[in-house]
């Protein structure tokens, strides 16, 4: 018979803990659904032999054997195990404890489905402190894809149509607004920058298009003005950001600044409105980002197929263009690459010049969507380009990342604003709740050394 892999006592230590907490919680609910005590022991006994089993066995195939040794110098085998397993071990507590005020609290909280919810929440938190660590290359990409996956079932089991086409359709659409508009706060974080001007160009791209459009200028000209300009402020942008190293937010504030005061400056014009303009959008603008907008025939709106292929065209490129191998080679060290001539002012201001182009075209789809013309329509932007990005794992420092991380992080906080909403919580909470997310987010992946201190 073949033997199970052996792995360390911290390792062990870690599954037994975890076994007994799902036996514990299997015994609880066992009570509360009135069964035998019999069914009750044997049901627990079961669980904990196959947990520790299923333990051993997957987490082994994992571990490499010569790490797992016992060393006969150093700490104790228990103070091992918790300087390895600590935080693990911290955030599974804190979730036990909120499941069980919960339980305590909320009528009827506790139930089948919220422990389901609750062992999946679990399992999150296990895959990607164990299983994480065999991809480091792509660990955040991994993580991600975990968190979105639990999320999505936890939604799917609590919030009743949470999982229709209509809903997933939804959570698309939005998605592909802040996907569109965090490309180029993903180009900038390469290069070591920040681009905050993106929610300012949004919304001026947004009232000045209408403005435009309601002046007669034929709509497709009006977008093409509206595009260039948004490319020429991202030009700026890049230019005073390079020239002004270390000052890039203030840079890009003031230019969003500038840019939405003068926008309202001239709409507002012989109207009594500033910040907002009213008139008629083009039904073919209208139908790129409408929830029962067609694309080729399919009940889809556009807007997603629009960003689908910005999405794979971008990541192709960064991986296998020179343009996007000299980014990465400036956000790793921009001396080293300044060395092989590699022009770092060029690259500075095509990416603002990017970043730039796709807020103008997401103001420009969301004028669309709304069907009027709003001011503050990118304010959500500025938070929400960073924590994508951020969430994603892109570094901020520069040189490690890509947008492929960036799509993972658009949709876990598409998915997460879709569950808080379904769940009750307003806008608020969920600002509040993404903050939490990204805390964590950034000091897991802070603990990775930077890319240009392992070359």
């Amino acid at each position: 018979m073949e033997k199970l892999p052996q792995i360390s006592l911290p390792a062990r230590i870690l599954g037994l803990a975890i076994a007994i907490v799902l036996t514990a919680l299997g015994v609880g609910f066992g009570f509360a659904q009135a069964l035998s005590v019999q069914v009750i022991i044997l049901s627990a006994i079961a669980t904990m032999a196959l947990f520790v089993w299923a333990w051993r066995f997957v987490i082994g195939q994992f571990l490499d054997p010569a790490a797992t040794a016992v060393v006969a110098e150093g700490p104790s085998p228990l103070r091992t195990a918790w300087l390895q397993y600590r935080w693990p071990l911290l955030g599974l507590a804190l979730i036990l404890i909120a499941f069980l005020v919960l339980s305590l609290t909320v009528e009827a909280f506790f139930n089948i489905w919220n422990v389901i919810s609750l062992i999946i929440l679990l399992a999150i938190l296990i895959l990607t402190r164990t299983l994480g660590r065999q991809f480091q290359q792509n660990r955040s990409a991994f993580i991600g894809i975990m968190v979105l996956a639990g999320l999505f079932s936890v939604g799917s089991m609590n919030i009743e149509g949470f999982a229709s086409g209509n809903n997933i359709k939804s959570m698309l659409l939005f998605a592909s607004f802040l996907g569109l508009a965090s490309i180029g706060q993903t180009l900038v974080a390469l290069l070591g920058g920040l681009d905050l001007s993106i929610p300012f160009i949004i919304g001026a791209a947004n009232v000045g298009l209408l403005y435009l459009i309601g002046l007669g200028v034929p709509p497709w000209l009006a977008t093409l003005i509206v595009l260039a300009i948004g490319a020429l402020f991202g030009v700026i942008n890049g230019f005073l950001s390079y020239k002004l190293q270390g000052q890039a937010l203030i840079v890009t504030l003031g230019t969003g600044f500038a840019i939405s005061g003068g926008v309202q400056i001239v709409t507002s014009i012989g109207s009594a409105y500033s910040g907002n303009v009213f008139g008629t959008v083009p039904a073919w603008l209208s139908n790129i980002p409408a929830m029962n907008g067609s694309t080729f025939g399919l009940s889809f709106p556009p807007v997603i197929a629009i960003w689908a292929l910005i999405a794979l065209i971008l990541i192709l490129a960064l991986r296998l263009t020179v343009y996007g191998r000299f980014l990465y080679a400036l956000g790793v060290n921009r001396t080293s690459a300044s060395r092989v001539m590699i022009s770092e002012m060029r690259y500075w201001v095509i990416a603002y010049a990017l970043s730039g182009f796709f807020a103008a075209l997401t103001g420009g789809l969301l004028l669309g969507w709304s069907g009027g013309g709003f001011i503050g329509v990118g304010d959500q932007y500025l938070f929400l380009t960073l924590a994508a990005v951020v969430v994603g794992g892109t570094s901020l420092l520069g040189g490690a990342g890509g947008y492929g991380f960036t799509v993972i992080g658009v949709l876990v906080l598409q998915v997460l604003s879709s569950f808080l909403v379904g769940i009750g919580l307003d806008f608020k909470w969920q600002q509040f709740i993404f903050g939490l997310l990204i805390l964590p987010m950034v000091a897991l992946y802070a603990r990775s050394p930077h890319i240009r201190t392992q070359i």
